[in-house]
């Protein structure tokens, strides 16, 4: 017999899979509309319940639409990338080492990538 923990899906996964919805929709999503476009044999409340905590988050703004809420994405995934970059920068109090080590540990084009941006060639 298999563990309820067991059949779980890892951390994070299913916030990914509902932002990815959002995204794809371009428009507000319920939670039952989410539901449906993940396909996984999942409660309505689960569903919900990862929304409520994407909007205490920031991620997401909800609007009322009849009883309940549709959810929207806040910023696209490259901004969610990004804010989450920073949120890990802000976890260190030493941010000029961390930068550095970053900085190091980026490919040659990444590194071409950042210099133009920070030099004002970029997007």
């Amino acid at each position: 017999m298999t563990d309820a923990r067991d059949e779980r899906r890892p951390a994070g996964e299913l916030e990914a899979a509902v932002m990815a919805a959002l995204w794809a929709a371009g428009a507000p999503l319920t939670p039952g509309r989410v539901q449906s476009e993940l396909g996984w044999d999942l409660a309505r409340t689960t569903v919900a319940t990862a929304l409520a905590r994407l909007h205490e988050k920031g991620v997401v703004r909800r609007e009322r639409q009849g009883r309940g809420y549709a959810y929207v994405p806040v910023q696209d995934a490259q901004g969610l990338t990004a804010r989450r970059m920073h949120t890990e920068l802000d976890r260190d109090a030493d941010r000029e080492t961390v930068l550095a080590r970053f900085v190091a540990q980026l490919s040659r084009g990444d590194e071409q990538v950042l210099r133009q941006l920070l030099d004002g060639d970029g997007r």
